[in-house]
């Protein structure tokens, strides 16, 4: 699995773990090994940018993600796709962001990147949470991801 992460945040982010939590999401889901994904952490005034453009939104956000053409995701073995890498696409994470909500909920600002990188991989393999039954997917997913995470960091 290729994962590519560039920190140009200017936020101190521990990068190997937010790899290593991304890893580890996508291989219990069972994502082909050759799937190459992009992790790019931002500060708040490019994240609010990123927003704007391509949510419409006001102000920045914890995390966007950007996935590729849904029928490109190989989604594991039982799919053939003559063994090319599949480019699950690009998660934006802010660390600033992070931090504050973070703070607001009582954990750790790494906690709360981890959650979020989770969350963006969600995301980019068809997950949303629009309406509440894949809103209560989505999060009991995010969280059994979590928790499997940080069961293999304590061993």
């Amino acid at each position: 699995m290729s994962i590519e992460i560039a920190n140009e945040s200017g936020t101190s982010v521990d990068t190997d773990a937010v790899l290593a939590v991304a890893r580890h999401a996508l291989d219990e889901m069972g994502v082909n090994s050759l799937a190459e994904l992009s992790v790019l952490l931002v500060d708040v005034d490019y994240m609010a940018e990123l927003n704007h453009r391509w949510m419409g939104g006001d102000g920045p956000t914890d995390v966007l993600a950007f996935p590729m053409d849904e029928g490109s995701v190989d989604h594991g073995p039982g799919e053939v796709n003559g063994g090319e890498p599949a480019l699950l696409g690009d998660i934006v994470l802010c660390p600033e962001v992070a931090a504050k909500q973070a703070a607001a909920a009582g954990h750790s600002a790494a906690d709360e990147l981890h959650l979020l990188t989770v969350h963006g991989v969600l995301h980019l393999l068809g997950y949303d949470h629009a309406e509440p039954e894949e809103e209560r997917e989505m999060f009991a997913l995010q969280a059994r991801l979590l928790d499997s995470w940080r069961a293999t960091r304590t061993q």
